[in-house]
């Protein structure tokens, strides 16, 4: 039980601080684009705008996940929901939660591939490649970059991809802590009232 505390703790503290953090990326975007705006309008029209906005949005949306799972800020059908007991909720929370944990699995699992893909790696074995990468046994190869007039390096965004859709797995997993947790705490009560 204290290590399901310590981990709930630590990965909504993380989530909390880096949500805070990157709710802010939206005045980032809005300069990007009023450049964008004022460029095409007085000046030449810069290349770059249009795709840092975008890339600046996928970091926006996909690190401000985690935040938004944590607040339960999500999409729910409230029809039902909003009647529902504590346990009720808690019980169906724990079961969708594991539809959301299986998803993020298999996104995570993709978007690996395509960061490997990114740093050059063409094989069938992305995660021994990526894992070569951190320990020095492997080497970047050619990079891949966008199709676009401005060619940026795609690896930077395959990146915060993963690392968004992994601190939503990491955040998933505390909320259905959280879940079971409530649900052990109301059987405990309904044990001391029988």
């Amino acid at each position: 039980m204290k290590f399901i505390n310590s981990y709930i703790r630590v990965v909504d503290a993380v989530n909390y601080r880096i949500g805070r953090i990157v709710m802010y990326g939206i005045f980032v975007m809005i300069a990007i684009l009023m450049w964008s705006s004022i460029s095409k309008t007085f000046f030449l029209p810069s290349l770059w705008t249009l795709e840092i906005a975008q890339f600046a949005m996928v970091s926006y949306y996909i690190l401000g996940g985690p935040y938004s799972i944590q607040l339960g800020s999500n999409v729910r059908m409230d029809l039902f929901y909003g009647e529902w007991t504590t346990r009720k909720k808690a019980q169906i929370d724990a079961i969708t939660v594991m539809f959301l944990l299986f998803y993020l699995g298999v996104l995570l699992y993709g978007g690996l591939g395509s960061l490997a893909y990114s740093l050059g790696h063409y094989g069938d074995q992305p995660i021994q490649f990526l894992f070569g990468l951190l320990t020095g046994q492997e080497s970047p190869g050619r990079l891949e970059r966008s199709p676009t007039a401005w060619r940026p390096f795609l690896w930077p965004v395959k990146l915060i991809m993963c690392l968004g859709v992994f601190l939503m797995l990491l955040q998933s997993v505390s909320e259905l802590l959280k879940d079971i947790i409530k649900l052990r705490e109301e059987k405990t009560e309904i044990e001391a009232v029988n």
